[in-house]
């Protein structure tokens, strides 16, 4: 939990969503998101590499460190962005889709936040 919210929520949430996503676009700091994005992909090839022999981020059940990492999957790739082919990555977000909680509590449409910083 504590590498989901200190490396890859502040690089996702805070860089590529909020900076690349939630700002309005004239008030987007292209540069700023594209490193974003550079520290992003890095931290989700981490979780790639980590998924190398087992197919959850913990062993071989759902845990506490998939639901803290695999909270930011839904939004990651329904973006619009770059993204590095990461074929367990994905598999696991596969495996996280399957998941009736997961649809229901991660999978909601985020649609009215583009370019809104606030409500």
């Amino acid at each position: 939990m504590d590498w989901a919210q200190t490396a890859l929520q502040p690089a996702f949430l805070t860089g590529v969503f909020w900076g690349g996503y939630r700002t309005p676009k004239a008030q987007r700091d292209a540069a700023a998101v594209a490193r974003a994005l550079e520290l992003t992909a890095q931290s989700l090839a981490q979780v790639d590499a980590c998924l190398a022999d087992r197919p959850f981020v913990g062993g071989q059940t759902l845990s506490l460190a998939d639901i803290a990492i695999g909270t930011h999957l839904y939004r990651y790739f329904e973006l619009e962005i770059e993204r590095p082919a990461l074929s367990r990555l994905q598999a696991w977000y596969d495996r996280l889709q399957d998941r009736p909680a997961y649809r229901e509590h991660v999978m909601v449409p985020f649609g009215e936040l583009e370019g809104r910083l606030a409500f």
